[in-house]
């Protein structure tokens, strides 16, 4: 069984929309899904800045940044020898209130355990004891539940110092720090639990996040639940961060600051700031940097939060990395967790199922109009949609973007390229065929009606262009044939192309004559404008060609125009087997007999009153006479159109000026002063020359003699 052109069609769109989304969901796109939560996170920060102050973060960090490594007494001296004030200060914050305390920085080993010689000893028996400080603090703060310090699962694992492990007992206050990548090396999501022999361990920030909050996570094999709040995960084990954009989403404060604050006992400050708070100290530098979804989004990093001894720090605000310190990793992933707004992504088949509608749309688009016109719907339906992602994802719902956007323009290109090859392969012949006999627009109204085109035609106002090409037997006679015939053809397709391009359609040519109309077939209100414009294009294009065209070496060609608006009877003229789209009407006539008038006034281009009263002020009309055409007793005023309004030269308007002065007093009678006002433009201007020797002949004969109306009685 044949299956039709519609059905067929119709199958293709449908393929092609699937198609289009299957691929971009597959996991070869894997890196492109990524990239959606990356420009979400950027839009709804650049749209909507940063659901929560700063001050509300239920994270903050204290940072072991460059300030801390250039302030005494820390300069040039090994981390491994910051021990003691780290733990001062960690004695300070829990002082203050700080609900628990998480280390993102691993000491693997004590200063106390070094075997470097010293004197008649080893380094680390001169300095036994040297972390007794800092061991006393972890200590005080495990055995309330208050520390918890990182290790790092791999092979060989990455440990604290065996005192430390001893001092926060053991695995008690031991968790893991390891963060999850995407294939692109992207951090976007991060582990709720990881794998120890066999056994789920809750991650650092899962720990921090239970003991602030004080419910214990349920950990399941279909995912992970917090109190209340079941966690959503995409990837098993994990959470989807909901990175907020910026640099002061997360409280931060210089370690160097803190430690000189506990030196001065200001209880107050670390009241103030920390109580209540779950505290990462790591470090924030050129180490340990990390991209991850916040990469668009992200700002010049720094201690934001007001000091409590050190002087406020200068932030340079126009430099920005891409990475973040791992750090604010951990601490997102606690604030999501606190706050029960960690990202929700859609599943796979959701999504699909999201690129499918997407996909689809846009090959209907493609099928349907045009590809220009269907590509800027499409673009403005991905904005919309963009828009929407931007709006939920502020509420951490996940839209797909990347994956529908690019199957939409997938399937819209796809579509496109099958229309061209099959679908419009039958209308691209049939208009082929017939542009050289109908008007383009006629043809495209049949094939959209699926109808013949039929006898007839109906009364439009209409705009008619009539041009020639003056003392064209003269130039016939000094060409061969084959001459003749290059230079005509080059006019004419040269005319017609400028006269197309304006919305007019060439009814005819006759020799070098070109008929045109403008506002049919296709309506167009400003047809008087619309030929207006193309008659002064078209005296430009001859002037090109009369410079660069080697058919027009030798010869300088000019052209008459005639252009009048009124009523015409346009449609399909002939006989019932063969006719033309044309128009038909005494408007075509005038516009013959004023192409014709530009031989008498030295112009180039004379339009009706009519046209001009349509066309408007957009160009400089002069008003040449009141005549009389052959064929009519009616009297017509006629202008030559002398420009554009916006384009005249300031002795151009005085030329104009003085002419209209000129032919005033000439309808008054008052031709002396006519003259007057055609006699200084008379040498260089040819309808001046022409009126002042009519004024002239007037006043030599007597006012017997003077009539204000012209009769052209030729062609």
């Amino acid at each position: 069984m044949a299956i039709g052109r519609r059905t067929r069609d119709a199958l293709a769109v449908i393929a092609i929309a699937l198609a289009s989304a299957a691929l971009f969901v597959s996991p070869a796109f894997e890196r492109g899904r990524g990239l959606s939560l990356d420009a979400l996170t950027w839009l709804r920060f650049e749209g909507f800045g940063n659901r929560y102050e700063a001050a509300t973060s239920p994270a903050v960090v204290i940072a072991i940044d460059e300030e801390s490594y250039q302030a005494a007494p820390f300069k040039g001296a090994p981390l491994l020898t910051w021990t003691g004030e780290i733990g001062r200060v960690l004695t300070a914050v829990l002082d203050g209130g700080a609900k628990t305390v998480g280390f993102d920085i691993v000491f693997q080993t004590s200063i106390e355990q070094s075997e470097i010689p010293l004197g008649d000893g080893t380094l680390g028996e001169r300095t036994r004891g040297f972390d007794r400080d800092f061991l006393r603090a972890l200590a005080s703060a495990a055995a309330s539940g208050k520390v918890v310090l990182g290790e790092i699962f791999g092979k060989p694992p990455i440990l604290p110092a065996p005192g430390q492990r001893i001092a926060v007992r053991q695995q008690q206050n031991l968790r893991p720090l390891n963060t999850y990548t995407d294939s692109d090396d992207v951090v976007r999501r991060h582990p709720l639990t990881l794998n120890a022999e066999g056994k789920a361990v809750p991650s650092m920030a899962l720990e921090l996040a239970a003991r602030a909050t004080g419910k214990a996570p349920v950990i399941a094999a279909d995912g992970v639940t917090l109190g209340d709040y079941t966690v959503p995960s995409s990837v098993p084990g994990t959470m989807t961060l909901n990175f907020a954009g910026g640099a002061d989403d997360i409280p931060t404060y210089s370690f160097a600051d803190l430690r000189a604050c506990a030196l001065k006992g200001d209880k107050d400050y670390f009241r103030r700031e920390f109580e209540g708070k779950i505290v990462l100290i790591g470090t924030v530098g050129i180490e340990d940097r990390r991209l991850t979804s916040k990469r668009f989004a992200t700002r010049a990093e720094g201690a934001r939060r007001p000091r409590c001894v050190l002087g406020e720090r200068r932030v340079t605000e126009t430099f920005a990395r891409s990475t973040i310190a791992g750090v604010y990793i951990h601490a997102t992933a606690v604030n999501n967790l606190v706050r029960q707004d960690a990202a929700t992504e859609m599943s796979r088949p959701a999504t699909f199922a999201v690129a499918a509608g997407m996909a689809l749309l846009a090959a209907l688009l493609a099928r349907l109009l045009r590809p220009t016109s269907a590509a800027a719907i499409l673009a403005g339906l991905a904005l919309l949609y963009t828009a929407l992602a931007t709006a939920l994802f502020n509420h951490a719902q996940l839209l797909p973007l990347a994956e529908p956007l690019a199957a939409g323009v997938l399937a819209l290109a796809s579509t496109t390229g099958y229309r061209f090859m099959v679908s419009d392969k039958d209308r691209r012949l049939l208009q082929k065929s017939f542009a050289y006999y109908l008007a383009p627009r006629e043809i495209d109204r049949m094939l959209a009606s699926r109808r013949l085109p039929q006898l007839g035609g109906e009364t439009r106002e209409v705009t008619v262009f009539f041009s020639d090409i003056e003392g064209f037997s003269r130039i016939a006679e000094q060409m061969s044939p084959e001459q003749l015939m290059a230079l005509t053809n080059e006019y004419l397709s040269a005319m017609t192309d400028v006269i197309e391009s304006h919305d007019g359609y060439v009814d005819k040519y006759i020799g070098d004559s070109v008929v045109a109309v403008f506002g049919a077939p296709l309506d167009d209100p400003d047809h008087a404008k619309s030929a207006a414009r193309a008659a002064l294009d078209c005296k430009a294009r001859l002037a090109e060609l009369n410079l660069s065209s080697t058919a027009f070496q030798g010869i300088k060609v000019a052209q008459r125009i005639g252009i009048n608006s009124g009523a015409a009877l346009v449609g399909n003229f002939g006989s019932q087997r063969r006719f033309n789209y044309s128009v038909m009407s005494d408007a075509v006539n005038v516009a013959s007999r004023l192409e014709g008038a530009n031989k008498f006034y030295g112009t180039t281009i004379i339009a009706s009153d009519s046209t001009v009263a349509l066309a408007g002020d957009e160009f400089a009309w002069r008003e040449l006479d009141t005549i009389r055409v052959k064929g009519r007793e009616q009297q017509l005023k006629i202008y030559e159109l002398h420009g554009r309004t916006a384009e005249l030269s300031a002795p151009e308007h005085a030329l104009l000026a003085g002419y209209a002065a000129g032919l005033a007093h000439w309808r008054a009678g008052e031709l002396p002063r006519a003259a007057d006002c055609f006699a200084p433009a008379a040498a260089s201007d040819t309808p001046s020359a022409l009126f002042a020797e009519r004024v002239a002949a007037a006043l030599k004969g007597g006012t017997t003699d003077w009539d204000p109306i012209r009769s052209l009685q030729e062609k």
